[in-house]
């Protein structure tokens, strides 16, 4: 009988800053699925998997992170955790503090997180409030706040919180027995690429795969500072997870874009929705934000920069429920019929 996933800290242990002391708080995250997407391989002519991080306990890739940061403020005594969100961060540093029975304290835009991953941050019992101004401004606050007073702050800036978040690279090579040729992956605050390619450098390293992937990774193009090269005072887009105007590992991301032979680009609303449908086409529910890998796929291979043949991985950040306005601001509205099965067979044309 195979073991059931054990979450990710007891699956990497040896790969991770935690020792027997440490108190692990989980919610068996991780092991999330790698899912072979025909339509797109088909079409660019790749090996193309989607690596579906929607299935977290809180429905993102945030969860990965959040399982090393709260376990390590547990260990050092912490009696609350801090951070500031777009929705994501705030959902996840909510559900994790309530599993170690610490306080929960949320900075978000005002007005600009998505109801789904409000209400995540609310049930879980964090105490939310909003500032004037984007992500940047909130974060900058909860960074001041962490170092006046005794919180831990869980954002990215926390380095354990990339050390989690690694995981996904090792998932990935486990799973397809090599590392992918090219790995694509949104950029927002910018830790995802800057931990998957840690985790790839270092199964690389340690000689449990030879290859090592490109790293790809996409910002929507309102809220592009890394590749106009200036933060972004007033990002703009739909993917509201990566509405960040300058990202806290904007240097570590290029490093790890340039060092891997890939690369950092921008996809507009236009794309980023495109492959929204795309990817929910297949039966995945990503929110936005999630789409922006796949959007950049599809550029990556008509544009010539990806080699037919080569082994592609889409990492989908987070689950579609996040923000399922979008969906319904872009889906047919349900027709009324009558009770009669002879309507509803003429309405479906059967």
């Amino acid at each position: 009988m195979a073991m059931p996933w054990r979450g990710v800290i007891a699956e990497y242990r040896d790969r991770l800053p935690v020792s027997d002391a440490t108190p692990v708080v989980t919610l068996l995250e991780g092991g999330t699925p790698l899912v072979r997407s025909e339509a797109l391989s088909e079409e660019t002519g790749c090996d193309v998997y989607l690596k579906y991080e929607g299935t977290n306990p809180t429905g993102s890739f945030k969860d990965r992170g959040m399982t090393v940061a709260v376990s390590r403020a547990r260990e050092e005594g912490a009696k609350a955790v801090v951070c500031a969100s777009t929705g994501n961060t705030s959902a996840s540093a909510a559900a994790y503090a309530a599993r170690a029975g610490l306080t929960c304290a949320v900075l978000v835009p005002r007005g600009g997180v998505a109801l789904g991953k409000l209400a995540q941050t609310l049930v879980a019992g964090a105490r939310v409030l909003e500032v004037e101004g984007g992500f940047d401004g909130a974060l900058v606050v909860t960074r001041e706040l962490a170092e006046a007073h005794p919180v831990t702050l869980v954002n990215s800036v926390n380095p354990d919180r990339l050390e989690g978040q690694k995981s996904l690279a090792f998932e990935v090579c486990d799973v397809l027995g090599r590392a992918p040729d090219c790995h694509l992956v949104p950029v927002g605050n910018a830790g995802n690429i800057t931990s998957h390619w840690m985790g790839y450098r270092e199964y690389h390293d340690d000689e449990v795969v030879e290859g090592i992937p490109a790293l790809f990774g996409f910002q929507a193009e309102g809220a592009a500072p890394i590749v106009r090269g200036r933060p972004v005072e007033h990002p703009e887009t739909v993917a509201s997870a990566i509405r960040i105007g300058n990202p806290a590992s904007w240097e570590r991301a290029v490093a790890a874009a340039g060092e891997s032979g890939g690369d950092i680009l921008a996809v507009s609303d236009r794309d980023i929705l495109a492959a929204y449908g795309r990817v929910a086409a297949e039966g995945l529910f990503a929110e936005p934000a999630s789409a922006a890998s796949v959007a950049g796929l599809l550029f990556l291979s008509t544009s010539g920069r990806i080699r037919r043949g080569a082994t592609v991985v889409c990492v989908l950040t987070g689950h579609g429920l996040k923000d399922p306005q979008v969906a319904i601001d872009r889906a047919a509205r349900p027709r009324a019929v009558p009770a009669d099965a002879a309507a509803v067979a003429a309405e479906l044309g059967l």
